[in-house]
């Protein structure tokens, strides 16, 4: 994480660039189980993949490759890049006020 965020009066920026880190990290981690054929058993294995379909509910079916390796990549990681992009914008709005 930047130093840009670890302001005393900015704490809420800090907050958000982390939620959306957090978030960010969970989608490709699930990608990275998935294409790693993860235990679908495991608990951690479970529990990871049910916060991706949360986080990514509203892109993970927005494409519609033949291969289901690919929809993973790009529906998962749409969310992530998505999370990134936007928690970290308003991490610096939040930031510059």
């Amino acid at each position: 994480m930047s130093t840009r965020y670890r302001t005393g009066s900015n704490s809420a920026g800090t907050v958000i660039a982390v939620v959306a880190d957090v978030m960010a990290v969970i989608l490709g981690l699930w990608i990275l189980m998935y294409l790693l054929d993860a235990n679908p058993a495991n608990d951690l294995v479970q529990f990871v993949h049910d916060a991706a379909n949360w986080l990514a509910g509203w892109s993970r079916d927005l494409f519609t490759f033949d291969k289901a390796w690919a929809r993973v990549i790009a529906g998962y990681g749409l969310a992530a890049v998505v999370y990134l992009f936007v928690g970290h914008a308003i991490a610096n709005r939040v930031h510059r006020h």
